[in-house]
C-alpha cells in the first residue's frame, strides 16, 4: 500500500498550496520534547473508549510522516522528520532506526549525488521529511524518499533499517561506470509540504524487478513552492514529471535504476504541460492496487487518488477530487503499456441534497474495500476557520468506476460524444487533440479497460461519479473500512486527534459509534491500515505517535443484552463463557449458537422461565422446569446444574438434543435451605441460575410465599389482605388467620372476595376535649358473625375501652376519655376481639379520633378563639379555657400588636413580600383580607402564607412616589408597626467583570443604589437566564452567571418581585472559553503537590480554578492564575500509581474540550469529562543519605554538607522541585544528578535536645531520612571544665565587692526607677493619645480618599522624568513651572509638560529633514548591540565623562529604547555582566552599591519602569497614607514657622526642644476655591498666619493635586471681629511684639482670635512678597516660637527663656518615641506592601532580576549567600524603593516639606538597616535616627528574607514570557517621550567622544566586521552641518 508523505509537518497543519487540503486552525498541542531512548521504550497503559482500546504507542520526538507494515516479518516501519524506525508490530518496541537528515541542501541546487554539477546557491543546514517509505517483500528492500536532494531515494534493507542495501549512485565505480541523470534523482517532491504518493508495482514481463509508481505536487518555476528569489533555474520541470513509473530493479542494470523505465525512445510518464500547471496544481492523496491480490489471469489495475486545486483568483472554481486508473500487466508474462496508454481519470463527486452548501470537493482520504471505495471529502473554507471543517464520508463502487470507464472509451472511439470524455490536452504526451471514430475497429473488452497504443490517451471522463455522504462530522482526516458480519465497520480519524468507529448496515446506515482520543490535539494521518497478520488490530499515525489501536474492546460489556445492543460489529455474546467477545476469541465460535452476533439483536441472548413460577412454602414439590430460549447450543451431555447462590446447588438434566427452545428439569433447594422471609414481607424472591462446566449461563427469578404470614404483615387489615393479595389465599374467619388451603378453615361462613370481609365503615366524629368522657358510635359491615363476641375499643398506647353491641351492624365505645398535651392529637380507633389482643376487625380506611386542649399552643385571644374554625370550644380569659356549656359566646380580641416587619423596604412598582409579626393578627384570614396597610397603600395579604393571629404576609401594593410610613392592620381595631416601611426607587450603575467565559460560573458585582429591597430578587441574563448564587448589599449585588450559548454581548436585567427590569443598560459580552492547550510536566509523585503548569489561552476571564483527577485521585487541588496564558497547579494526590485523565473546573464549572464538542464525537461520558489530558503517576521518590546511616554526628561551627542518594525514578524532577531541611533550617541545594543530590549549610546549628531530623520535601511527599546529631569534641568538654573552675573562684570574689556596694546602689536605683516609670508614664499617655486622634483623623482621610478622587498619583511620563532627571525635573520645575502659574477662577494651577523629552523637538524647519535622517540612522545604530555596547564602554573609559554625564547617558538611552524594552534588558544584562566581572575579581559585595557606571543607573531606570504597576497599586495607598499621617501628626502641635522644628517629629534634629502649649482653634473659614464655599479648620494657636493659610487650603483643596493649589502668599485672611469691624491678618504688622531685638511673627494668639471665629480668605491681586518665604527670613531680625538657644553667643537671657532653659532638653526626645508610637501601624503596613508578593500580580521583573544574579554567582562559583543577598538588595531596595521612600513628590503631586522630608530619612534609614546583613552597633551614643527603630530592624529583616525567599520559590521565568512581559510594558507606556530629542542629546555625547568611538569601533572585529565604523562616521556626516546651527537657531 502506497502512502503520501506527511511532510514532516501535520496534515492539518500544512500550508500546501498545491496539496489537496487547506491549512487547518491549530487546535494541537505543542509538539512533544525529543525523548530519551528509554522513554521512546516506554509503553503507556491501555485508554479505552467504549468499543475501542489503544494497546500500544511509540512517540517519535519529531513529525512523523510515512509508515509501511511488514505482515509476515511482523514489523513496522516509521519514517519521520530526520529519522527512520523499524519497530516490532506487536508491542511497537524500538528494533532499529537511522538518522536521515539534516544535510545541507538548497532547493535550487542539483543533488550532490551529480559529480558534474555545482552549486553557487549557498545549501542551509536543512531537515529530511520523507516523502515515500514503501515495502518491496520480491527483492527485500524499503524504498525511503526524502524531501532533500531534489527529492532522493535510498533502497534500505528489509529488516534492518538502519543499513543501506542498495548504494545509489554506486560508492565505488565498477568497471562500468554508471552515468547517472538529474530525473533519476530527482523522484519526490522537494518540499516538506507537497505532496508525493508512491507504490511498489509487480515487475513488467522481461524484466527482473519490480517498479516504482510515483506521484508527486510539481515544485518548480510558478508554483508556491518554489524559492522567491528570481532565480530561473528549475530542477524539476525536465526530471520530475508529476506521475511517473520507475525501474526499481535493483539486481539488475544500476544505470537504469528510478530510470522511466518502458524504453530509451519513450518515456513512461506522465508530466503536465509548463503552461498548463497553473491550472492543473495537482496533490496525491494515496495510491492502491485493487484488487491487491488479483487470481492468475485476472486484470489489476494501480489507481491514484489526486486533487486538482482551485484556480486562484477565480470565485467559481472549486477543487476537484480525482481518481486515476492505470492497468498493470496481466500475469507474470503480461506485456507493460506505456503509462499514458492506459491512464483514465474521472471525478468524484460527494454531494448531499442541500445545494452548493453540501458539497464536500476537496479529497482528503481514501480505502478501497472489496467491492467500494469509501473517501473522505472536506468543504474547503475561504479562510481558517475558529473549528475544524466540515467533512464527509462517501462510498463509490469499482463496479461504477469500471462501467464509466468502459462507457468513456466507447464515447471516445466508437460512438464519440464530446459531453463524456475529453482527451487531457494539458499532458505533454497523448496522440490526438481530440476523441474521434475510429473506422472499422472493434475494440475488445482489454482495450476499453486500459486503452491501446492506436488510440488517444490520456483521458479525461467529464461527469463526475457521484455520492451521497454516508456520514458527516467536522474535521475528518482519514479512513479505513473493515467488513464484519452483516456489518461495514468504518474507522475515522479527525484533525483533533481522535478515532472515531462507526458500525453501517446494509443499508449503509449508522447503527453505532464510538469514540478515543488517541493522542489530543494531534492530527490523525490519512492513511490508516489493518496489521496483516491479525485484522483485529488497526495501525495510525498522529503527527507525533505511532499507534497500535485494537479495533474493539468487547469486554467492557458485561451482559449480552449490552454486548449485542452495542450494535458493535466485532462484538458478539460467547454463550458458554459469558462473555462479550471478539469472535475468534469465543471457543466453538464457528458453530451455530455459540457466539451470537450483533447484526441477531438482544432477542436472541439467552433467557429461562421457571416453572412453577410461584411456590407455596408449605406445599412439596417433586422438582422445577426450566424453559430455556435464546442462542444457546445443545446443553444435552453438558455438566449441569441449578444454582441458587451462597454454594446451594441442586442437579439439573436435559432430556435431549436441541435448540432455540429447550426444556431441563432440576430439582427444588431443600426447605431447611429456603431463604428467610424478610420482615413485614409475606414473600421473598429467589435468583436461579443454570450453571454449564462450571459457569453461570442463563438466570431467572421464582417466588415463594406464605399466606399465614398476611396477617401478621397487615393486622389491621388481615382479611382484606389475604383475599387481594397476587397468592392464591383463603381467609378463614373462625381461625383468625390466612391460608393456602381452604380445607384447612373450620365449617363458618368464610368470605370469599375483600368486600365480604368484616369490617369498620368509617363516620366523621366532631373533635372532642381532652379529659372528658364521650360515647362514640362505630358503625360495622358484615359483622354479623361477631355480634356474639366481646369486643374493646382500641385507641393506640393501651388506651382500651369497652364497646358495648347495638346491633348487627353497630357498637358504641362507652365512656372514652382521652388525654393530650398538646394543641390536637389524632387516635387511630379500630376494634378488636376483647382478650385476643393481635386479632382486629378490618379498618380497610382507618377511622380517627381528633383530641384538642385549649389551654395548649394558643398563647393570645386571636389565636384562640380562631380555632372555633377547626371545631375547637375555646374561650379566652386571660388565657386559651374550654369554653363550658353556660358560657356566652367568645367577644372581640384586643388590638393588633405588631413586633416586627420585614423587609423594611421595597421597590416603587410593589410586589414585595412584607412579613408581618406579632399578636392578635385576626382570627382567620377574612378578618385581615382588606385591612393591611402601608400609609395609603394597601398591602394583599397572602392566604397560603397567613398563620393566625401571629403572622401575616402580603404583597404591597404599588406607590407613586418615594415615602416611607408605618404598616397598619385593621382587625376591627387598628394596630400599628413600630418600624416604618420605605419605598424606595433601587438603581443600577454598573458591574463588574463585564466580560466572563460563556461556559458560565463567572462571579459578577453589580453597582448601584438601595439594591437590597424588597423580598425577591433576580439577575437575568438576555432576559432568560437566571444568575444564581445571589448575594446582596445596599450597594452591589454578586451572582454566578449561568452559561451561554455564543460568543456574543447579552443585557443584564436586575428585576425587584418580578416586575420590569431596572433601567441601567447593563451588558455582560460571553467571550470564547478559556482554552487548555498543554500541561507540562505530565507526571506527578503519587502524593501530588507537585507544580503542574497549564498553558493555554484567555486565563484572564479565570477567577478560580481548580485540578482533579479521575478515578484515583483524591481532594482536587486550587490553582493559580500567573497570567492570561498560564496557571499553575499543585498535583492532586492519588491512590495509586497509574494514568488517568486529569479534569479541570474553570470559574466552578468543568472545563470541556470545546473542538471536541464542535465535532459532536464525543461518548456522552467522555464529554462529561471533557478534559483529555492525562497525568502519570509514579511511586513518590525515595531518599537516603550516602551510607544509608540514621544517625549523623556534626559539632557546631563547622561546615555541613550532606550527599542524598536518590533511587532512580522517572519523575524528571527539577533542581527547584527539591527541599531539603535540617530542623527548619533549609540546606542549600548545590548539585542535582541522577542519583545523588549535594547541599549545604551555612549558618549555624543549634537546638535544646542536641538532634535535628534531616527532611526531603518533593511536593507533598516528605521523607525524614536520618537524624542530625550535634555534640563538641572532648577537648571542647575539658577546657570547658577548666574554664567554669576558674569562673567559679573569680565569682566568690566578685560577689563579696558586689554585695557592699549593691546596698548604696539599690537605694540610688530606687529613685532613679520612680522618675523612669513617672516618665514612662508619660511618654505612654502622650503615645496613647496621640495614636488615638491620628486613627481618628487617618479614618477620615481614608474615607475622603475613597470619596474623593483618590491619591494623586503623578501621570507614568511625569514619574519616568522626575525619576531619571531627579536634579533636572526640580530645576525644570522651579524655572518653569513656579513662575508661570496662572490661576484661574477657582484658585487652581494646571501644570505645564515642562521636560523637553515631553515636548516637541524644537529645530528649525530648514534643518528638519538632515537631522530627522541624521537621528533614524543614529537610533539603528543605538538599536545594534555590538555599535551600543562598544559605545557605552567607550565612553566610561574617558576620565571627563562624569558620574553625572553617565547618569544622564542611562536615562537618555532609557527614553530611547522605551519603546523596546526587551532589547534594552538585554543590553543591560551584558554590560551587568562585564560589571559582575569587574566586581568579581576584586570584591563581588561592592557591585552595585553606589550608581557610578551607566548600567548601574540604567538598572535603577530598568528597576522603575518595571516597578511602576506595583508602586501604583500596591504600595501606592499605604505610602500616601504614611505621608498624611506624618503631616497629621506634626501639625498635632507646634512648629517654628522660621527654623522649622516642631513638636512631634522622628528626626531628632528637627525636634522642637521646649515645652510650648499650644491650644487648638476652630475656624469658620469661607473660601470660594476648590469647589468649596466654606469649612471649619482646625488650627493652633501658637500657628503663623501663613501656617493658617496653608493649613485653610489643605482644607479646602484636599481634593485637588498640590500643583494646582494657589500659595499662601497668594491669598489674605480676613477676620471678622464683629458686625462692623474685620482685621487683615498678616505675619508681620505694625502690632508685631519685639523681643530681644527681635520682632516675634504674630499668631492666632497674637491677635487674640477665638474659638469659632468666622474668617474669610480671598484671591490677592498683588502679592505681599516683602517677606519672601518665611522660613527663609533673619534670625537676626524676627523669630517665632523660641530665641535662637546658643548661650555663649547670648549670655543675656530673658527671665522668661532663662526659667524654660532649666529643663534638660533631651527630656523632650522622649516625643520622638511619641510620634514614632503613633506612626508605627502605617510604617508596617508600607514595609508589608513593599516586601509582600500579590498572588494576582507578582513581580516579574524582580524574579527575573534576582534569578540572573544567582545564575551569574553560580557561573563565577560565588556561594556566599551573604553575597548573593547584598545583590539583590542594592539592585532593588537601595535602588529603587529607598529613592521612593525619600522622594515621594517622584511618585504624588504633593508638597514636600523640609519637616517631612527630614522625617522621610529616618525611616528610610530605618529600611536600609532592616535589608543590611551586618548586625547594628548601637551604644548610647548611637544617633538617635538609628535608635529609634533599632528594636524592629530584626523583625523587618525577617520580613525582607522571607520576601527573597518567596521570589526564589517562584516559579522561573522563561525568556519569551519575560519578553512578552517586558513588550506589554512597553506597548502600555508608548509614544509618552520624544525619543528623537533623548537620540539628539546622545548624540551630543557621541560628538563630543568621536574619535574615542571611532577607535574602539576598530577595534572591536564584531564591529568591523559589519562596518558599524563607517555608519557612525555616516551619521556624524549627516549630522555635523546642521547640528549646532540648528540648535543655535533653535
Amino acid at each position: 500500500m502506497a502512502r503520501r508523505a506527511a511532510g514532516g509537518a501535520p496534515r492539518s497543519a500544512r500550508a500546501a498550496a498545491t496539496g489537496p487540503r487547506p491549512p487547518r486552525p491549530p487546535f494541537r498541542a505543542p509538539p512533544p520534547c525529543p525523548l530519551p531512548l528509554p522513554l521512546l521504550l516506554l509503553l503507556l497503559g491501555a485508554a479505552r473508549a467504549g468499543a475501542l482500546e489503544i494497546q500500544r504507542r511509540f512517540p517519535s520526538p519529531t513529525p512523523t510522516n510515512n509508515f509501511a507494515l511488514d505482515g509476515a516479518a511482523g514489523t513496522v516501519y516509521l519514517a519521520a522528520v530526520n529519522r527512520l524506525y523499524q519497530l516490532s508490530s506487536a508491542n511497537l518496541s524500538l528494533e532499529a532506526e537511522a538518522a536521515v537528515g539534516p544535510v545541507a541542501d538548497s532547493p535550487l541546487c542539483h543533488a550532490p549525488q551529480l559529480p558534474q554539477a555545482s552549486c553557487e546557491h549557498p545549501r542551509r543546514l536543512t531537515d529530511n521529511y520523507n516523502k515515500i517509505l514503501q515495502l518491496d517483500p520480491g527483492q527485500g528492500l524499503v524504498v525511503v524518499c526524502g524531501s532533500i536532494y531534489q527529492g532522493f531515494c535510498q533502497l534500505r534493507r528489509r529488516g534492518n533499517i538502519s543499513a543501506v542495501a542498495v548504494h545509489f549512485p554506486p560508492a565505488a565505480p565498477p568497471a562500468e561506470p554508471v552515468t547517472v541523470f538529474p530525473s533519476m534523482l530527482n523522484v519526490a517532491a522537494n518540499h516538506p509540504n507537497a505532496s508525493t504518493v508512491g507504490l511498489v508495482l509487480p515487475p513488467a514481463a522481461g524484466t527482473g524487478g519490480s517498479r516504482l509508481l510515483v506521484g508527486a505536487t510539481y515544485t518548480g518555476y510558478g508554483s508556491a513552492f518554489f524559492p522567491r528569489n528570481r532565480s530561473l533555474e528549475d530542477h524539476r520541470f525536465e526530471n520530475t514529471p508529476e506521475i511517473a513509473i520507475r525501474s526499481l530493479d535493483a539486481r539488475g542494470d544500476l544505470a537504469k535504476l528510478f530510470t522511466f523505465d518502458l524504453n530509451p525512445s519513450d518515456d513512461n510518464i506522465l508530466k503536465i504541460k509548463q503552461g498548463a500547471k497553473e491550472q492543473h496544481k495537482l496533490g496525491f492523496v494515496r495510491a492502491f492496487l485493487h484488487p491487491p491480490d488479483p487470481p492468475p489471469g485476472a486484470p489489476s489495475y494501480a489507481y491514484l487518488a489526486l486533487t486538482s486545486e482551485a484556480r486562484a483568483g477565480d470565485k467559481e472554481s472549486q477543487a476537484r477530487s480525482l481518481l486515476a486508473r492505470i492497468c498493470l500487466p496481466r500475469g507474470a508474462g503480461g506485456d507493460a503499456k506505456k503509462l499514458t496508454e492506459s491512464y483514465i481519470q474521472l471525478g468524484l463527486q460527494c454531494a448531499g441534497g442541500a445545494g452548493r452548501g453540501d458539497l464536500y470537493s476537496r479529497l482528503v482520504s481514501v480505502f478501497p474495500a472489496r467491492e467500494l471505495l469509501f473517501a473522505v471529502f472536506e468543504r474547503p473554507q475561504g479562510a481558517p476557520a475558529p473549528r475544524a471543517a466540515p467533512a464527509a464520508l462517501c462510498a463509490f463502487s469499482f463496479a461504477d468506476v469500471q462501467a464509466a470507464i468502459r462507457a468513456a472509451r466507447t464515447a471516445c472511439f466508437v460512438e464519440p460524444a464530446p459531453d463524456v470524455v475529453a482527451v487531457l490536452d494539458s499532458v505533454v504526451q497523448g496522440t490526438g487533440p481530440a476523441c474521434e471514430r475510429k473506422r472499422n475497429i472493434q475494440l475488445q473488452p482489454e482495450q476499453l479497460d486500459c486503452g491501446a497504443a492506436h488510440l488517444q490517451h490520456p483521458l479525461s471522463i467529464l461527469q463526475p461519479l457521484k455520492a451521497t455522504p454516508v456520514f458527516r462530522a467536522p474535521g475528518l482526516s482519514s479512513v479505513a473500512v473493515a467488513s464484519v458480519s452483516n456489518y461495514t465497520v468504518v474507522f475515522l480519524g479527525t484533525a483533533s486527534g481522535r478515532l472515531l468507529k462507526i458500525n453501517l448496515n446494509e443499508s449503509m446506515q449508522v447503527v453505532s459509534r464510538r469514540v478515543v482520543t488517541v493522542a489530543y490535539g494531534e492530527p490523525v494521518h490519512h492513511v490508516m491500515q489493518f496489521d496483516p497478520a491479525d485484522p483485529g488490530y488497526l495501525y495510525l499515525m498522529t503527527s507525533h505517535q505511532m499507534v497500535r489501536v485494537k479495533v474493539a474492546a468487547c469486554a467492557v460489556h458485561a451482559t449480552c443484552g449490552d454486548c449485542v445492543g452495542a450494535a458493535d460489529a466485532y462484538c458478539g455474546w460467547c454463550a458458554l463463557e459469558t462473555r462479550c467477545t471478539l469472535q475468534q476469541d469465543c471457543a466453538n465460535s464457528s458453530q451455530q449458537h455459540f457466539w451470537t452476533s450483533a447484526s441477531e439483536g438482544p432477542g436472541r441472548c439467552p433467557t429461562m422461565t421457571v416453572l412453577p413460577a410461584e411456590i407455596d412454602v408449605r406445599q412439596e414439590y417433586p422438582g422445577m422446569i426450566l424453559q430455556i430460549s435464546g442462542s444457546l447450543p445443545s446443553l444435552s451431555g453438558m455438566e449441569m446444574a441449578c444454582d441458587y447462590g451462597n454454594n446451594i446447588r441442586t442437579v439439573a438434566r436435559v432430556p435431549g438434543p436441541a435448540f432455540g427452545h429447550q426444556i431441563a428439569y432440576c430439582n427444588l433447594l431443600p426447605k431447611d435451605q429456603f431463604p428467610p422471609f424478610p420482615p413485614h414481607q409475606d414473600h421473598v424472591t429467589v435468583e436461579m441460575s443454570v450453571r454449564v462446566n462450571g459457569r453461570n449461563i442463563v438466570r431467572a427469578n421464582f417466588t415463594i410465599y406464605d399466606c399465614s404470614r398476611i396477617g401478621q404483615v397487615y393486622p389491621h387489615t388481615a382479611c382484606t389482605s389475604c383475599l387481594s393479595t397476587q397468592w392464591p389465599c383463603f381467609w378463614c374467619t373462625q381461625q383468625h388467620t390466612c391460608v393456602s388451603n381452604q380445607s384447612r378453615c373450620e365449617a363458618s361462613p368464610n368470605p370469599t372476595s375483600s368486600r365480604d370481609c368484616p369490617q369498620i365503615l368509617p363516620s366523621a366524629l366532631a373533635p372532642m376535649p381532652t379529659g372528658s368522657s364521650q360515647t362514640i358510635p362505630v358503625r360495622l359491615a358484615n359483622a354479623a358473625f361477631f355480634q356474639s363476641a366481646a369486643l374493646e375499643c382500641n385507641f393506640g398506647q393501651e388506651e382500651i375501652f369497652e364497646a358495648v353491641w347495638v346491633n348487627d351492624s353497630a357498637v358504641l365505645c362507652n365512656h372514652v376519655v382521652l388525654h393530650t398535651t398538646q394543641k390536637s392529637q389524632v387516635f387511630p380507633l379500630s376494634l378488636q376481639l376483647k382478650g385476643r389482643p393481635a386479632r382486629f376487625l378490618d379498618s380497610p380506611d382507618p377511622m380517627t379520633v381528633e383530641v384538642y386542649n385549649c389551654a395548649m399552643g394558643s398563647p393570645d385571644c386571636s389565636q384562640c378563639l380562631g380555632r372555633e374554625d377547626l371545631g375547637h370550644l375555646c374561650v379566652w380569659s386571660d388565657s386559651c379555657r374550654l369554653r363550658g356549656p353556660l358560657q356566652p359566646l367568645p367577644g372581640a380580641c384586643p388590638a393588633p400588636e405588631i413586633r416586627a416587619i420585614e423587609p423594611l423596604s421595597g421597590p416603587l412598582d410593589g410586589g414585595t413580600l412584607l412579613t408581618i409579626h406579632g399578636r392578635n393578627l385576626g382570627r382567620r384570614l377574612s378578618d385581615v383580607a382588606h385591612g393591611v396597610w402601608i400609609g395609603g397603600v394597601a398591602c394583599e395579604p397572602l392566604a397560603d402564607r397567613y398563620t393566625v393571629s401571629e403572622e401575616i404576609v402580603c404583597a404591597t401594593g404599588p406607590a407613586a412616589g418615594a415615602f416611607s410610613d408605618v404598616v397598619t392592620v385593621n382587625v376591627s381595631k387598628e394596630g400599628k408597626s413600630r418600624e416604618r416601611f420605605s419605598y424606595v426607587l433601587p438603581l443600577v450603575h454598573s458591574l463588574e467583570p463585564a466580560v466572563g467565559p460563556k461556559a458560565g460560573g463567572t462571579r459578577i458585582t453589580i453597582h448601584g443604589s438601595d439594591l437590597h429591597v424588597g423580598s425577591e430578587l433576580q439577575v437575568l441574563l438576555n432576559n432568560t437566564e437566571p444568575c444564581t448564587e445571589l448575594m446582596r448589599t445596599e450597594t452591589s449585588i454578586t451572582c454566578t452567571v449561568p452559561g451561554g450559548t455564543l460568543p456574543a454581548p447579552v443585557p443584564v436585567c436586575v428585576r425587584f418581585e418580578h416586575r420590569g427590569c431596572v433601567r441601567g443598560n447593563l451588558t455582560f459580552w460571553y467571550m470564547r472559553n478559556p482554552v487548555i492547550i498543554a500541561i507540562s510536566p505530565r507526571r506527578s509523585p503519587v502524593s501530588g503537590g507537585r507544580t503542574i503548569t497549564v498553558a493555554g489561552e484567555r486565563f484572564h476571564m479565570v477567577q478560580n480554578v481548580s485540578m482533579a483527577v479521575h478515578h484515583i485521585g483524591r481532594q482536587p487541588t486550587l490553582c493559580k492564575v500567573l497570567n492570561s496564558t498560564l496557571i499553575t497547579c499543585p498535583s492532586p494526590g492519588a491512590l495509586s500509581n497509574a494514568s488517568a485523565p486529569v479534569d479541570f473546573f474553570i470559574n466552578g464549572r468543568a472545563y470541556t474540550d470545546e473542538v471536541a464538542v464542535a465535532e459532536e464525537l464525543l461518548d456522552s461520558e467522555e464529554a462529561q469529562r471533557g478534559s483529555r489530558f492525562r497525568l502519570d503517576y509514579l511511586p513518590d521518590p525515595q531518599f537516603s543519605t550516602a551510607k544509608r546511616e540514621k544517625w549523623i554526628k556534626h559539632h557546631p561551627g563547622e561546615p555541613l554538607t550532606l550527599v542524598i542518594h536518590k533511587e532512580q525514578d522517572s519523575l524528571g524532577l527539577e533542581r527547584h522541585e527539591y527541599r531539603v531541611k535540617i530542623g527548619q533550617v533549609a540546606c542549600d541545594i548545590q548539585i542535582v544528578s541522577e542519583r545523588v543530590i549535594h547541599c549545604s549549610v551555612n549558618e549555624s546549628l543549634g537546638t535544646a535536645e542536641g538532634q535535628l531530623p534531616i527532611t526531603i520535601q518533593v511536593g507533598n511527599f516528605n521523607q525524614t531520612i536520618a537524624t542530625l546529631q550535634l555534640g563538641g569534641s572532648e577537648t571542647a568538654i575539658i577546657v570547658s571544665i577548666v574554664i567554669c573552675s576558674v569562673l567559679l573562684l573569680l565569682s566568690v570574689v566578685a560577689l563579696f565587692v558586689f554585695c557592699t556596694k549593691s546596698r548604696r546602689a539599690e537605694r540610688y536605683w530606687q529613685k532613679t526607677l520612680l522618675q523612669m516609670e513617672e516618665m514612662e508614664s508619660q511618654i505612654r499617655e502622650e503615645i496613647r493619645k496621640g495614636f488615638a486622634e491620628l486613627q481618628t483623623d487617618m479614618t477620615d482621610l481614608t474615607k475622603e480618599l475613597n470619596r474623593s478622587q483618590g491619591i494623586p498619583f503623578l501621570e507614568y511620563k511625569h514619574f519616568v522624568t522626575r525619576t531619571f532627571f531627579p536634579k533636572c525635573s526640580s530645576l525644570y520645575e522651579e524655572r518653569y513651572i513656579l513662575p508661570s502659574q496662572t490661576l484661574n477662577s477657582q484658585g487652581s494651577s494646571s501644570v505645564q509638560e515642562t521636560h523637553p523629552l515631553l515636548g516637541e523637538w524644537k529645530i528649525p524647519e530648514s534643518c528638519r529633514p538632515n537631522m530627522e535622517e541624521g537621528i533614524g540612522l543614529f537610533s539603528s545604530l543605538l538599536n545594534n548591540k555590538h555599535f551600543l555596547i562598544v559605545f557605552v564602554h567607550a565612553l566610561e573609559q574617558q576620565k571627563d565623562f562624569a558620574v553625572r554625564d553617565r547618569c544622564s547617558l542611562a536615562s537618555l538611552l532609557t527614553i530611547a529604547l522605551h519603546g523596546k524594552l526587551e532589547y534594552y534588558t538585554s543590553i543591560m544584562k551584558e554590560l551587568l555582566v562585564d560589571l559582575i566581572d569587574a566586581s568579581a575579581a576584586k570584591n563581588p559585595k561592592l557591585m552595585l552599591r553606589r550608581t557610578e557606571s551607566v548600567v548601574e543607573k540604567m538598572l535603577t531606570n530598568w528597576m522603575s519602569i518595571c516597578m511602576y504597576s506595583c508602586l501604583r497599586e500596591t504600595v501606592g495607598e499605604p505610602f500616601f497614607l504614611l505621608l498624611c499621617a506624618i503631616k497629621q501628626q506634626i501639625n498635632k502641635g507646634s512648629i517654628d514657622a522660621i527654623t522649622g522644628k516642631a513638636r512631634y517629629t522622628l528626626n531628632e534634629e528637627w525636634l522642637l526642644r521646649e515645652n510650648i502649649e499650644a491650644k487648638p482653634r476652630n475656624l469658620n473659614v469661607s473660601f470660594q476655591g476648590c469647589g468649596m464655599d466654606s469649612l471649619s479648620v482646625r488650627a493652633m494657636d501658637t500657628d503663623t498666619l501663613t501656617q493658617v493659610k496653608e493649613k485653610i487650603l489643605e482644607a479646602f483643596c484636599k481634593n485637588v493635586p498640590y500643583s494646582q493649589w494657589p500659595r499662601a502668599e497668594d491669598v489674605d485672611l480676613e477676620w471678622f471681629a464683629s458686625s462692623t469691624q474685620s482685621y487683615i491678618l498678616r505675619d508681620l504688622d505694625d502690632t508685631s511684639v519685639v523681643e530681644d531685638g527681635r520682632k516675634k511673627l504674630n499668631t492666632l494668639a497674637h491677635y487674640k482670635i477665638p474659638e469659632g471665629a468666622s474668617l474669610a480668605m480671598s484671591l490677592t491681586d498683588k502679592k505681599d512678597n516683602t517677606l519672601g518665604r518665611v522660613k527663609d527670613l533673619d534670625t537676626e531680625k524676627y523669630f517665632h516660637l523660641v530665641l535662637p538657644t546658643d548661650e555663649l553667643a547670648e549670655p543675656k537671657k530673658s527671665h522668661r527663656q532663662s526659667h524654660r532653659k532649666k529643663v534638660l532638653p533631651e527630656i523632650y526626645l522622649t516625643r520622638l518615641l511619641s510620634t514614632k508610637g503613633t506612626l508605627q501601624k502605617f510604617l508596617d503596613d508600607l514595609f508589608k506592601a513593599i516586601l509582600s508578593i500579590r498572588e494576582d500580580k507578582p513581580p516579574l521583573a524582580v524574579k527575573y532580576f534576582f534569578d540572573f544574579l544567582e545564575e551569574q554567582a553560580e557561573k563565577r562559583g560565588i556561594s556566599d549567600p551573604d553575597t548573593l543577598h547584598i545583590w539583590k538588595t542594592n539592585s532593588l531596595p537601595l535602588r529603587f524603593w529607598v529613592n521612593i521612600l525619600k522622594n515621594p513628590q517622584f511618585v504624588f503631586d504633593i508638597d514636600k516639606t523640609d519637616h517631612i522630608d527630614a522625617c522621610l530619612s529616618v525611616i528610610a534609614q530605618a529600611f536600609i538597616d532592616a535589608c543590611s546583613i551586618s548586625d547594628l552597633q548601637l551604644g548610647k551614643d548611637s544617633p538617635t535616627n538609628k535608635l529609634l527603630y533599632a528594636k524592629e530592624i530584626p523583625e523587618y529583616r525577617k520580613i525582607v528574607q522571607r520576601y527573597y525567599k518567596q521570589i526564589h520559590d517562584m516559579t522561573p521565568l522563561s525568556e519569551q514570557e519575560m519578553n512578552a512581559h517586558l513588550a506589554e510594558e512597553s506597548r502600555k507606556y508608548q509614544n509618552e517621550f520624544n525619543t528623537n530629542v533623548a537620540m539628539a542629546e546622545i548624540y551630543k555625547y557621541a560628538k563630543r567622544y568621536r574619535p574615542q568611538i571611532m577607535a574602539a569601533l576598530e577595534a572591536n572585529p564584531t564591529a568591523r566586521r559589519t562596518q558599524l565604523q563607517h555608519k557612525f562616521e555616516q551619521v556624524v556626516a549627516l549630522m555635523e552641518d546642521n547640528i549646532y546651527e540648528c540648535y543655535s537657531e533653535a
